[in-house]
């Protein structure tokens, strides 16, 4: 008898270009110990991954957050992902910033988030999670 293997995963996460999931490492001593202590916080999606730090209070200057592929991770820059005043972005400012990025960049760590009006990301849960240790 054959076996079936079922993917239950969502389609985009099947898609190798894109990050399998986003990861934020936040420094709990806020820059001021030698050496960073880090939280670590997760997400399928950046906007969720955002979404969640933004809901702690969690600043920027003091995050860094990942693109997290099979077998690698990819540093994304935090300015990108902020307004002028260093603040968060939220959607669907942020999509479009990503995607402008993106057509100006090509770096593939911001490919997706609404090519031709379309999110790439749109069959994914948008909760983050953390921290976790």
């Amino acid at each position: 008898m054959k076996s079936r293997r079922f993917n239950i995963h969502p389609r985009s996460k099947r898609d190798e270009s894109l990050p399998y999931t986003y990861e934020a490492r936040v420094d709990v001593l806020s820059g001021r110990g030698r050496d960073p202590l880090h939280d670590h916080f997760f997400s399928d999606t950046l906007c969720g991954l955002i979404d969640c730090l933004d809901a702690q209070n969690l600043r920027p200057e003091f995050v860094q957050v990942y693109g997290v592929y099979r077998g690698r991770q990819i540093r994304l820059d935090t300015v990108i992902v902020t307004d002028t005043r260093g603040h968060w972005l939220r959607r669907p400012e942020l999509c479009h910033v990503l995607e402008a990025h993106f057509e100006h960049t090509h770096e593939a760590c911001y490919k997706g988030h609404v090519a031709e009006g379309h999110c790439a990301f749109e069959d994914r849960s948008r909760e983050g999670v953390g921290p976790v240790w």
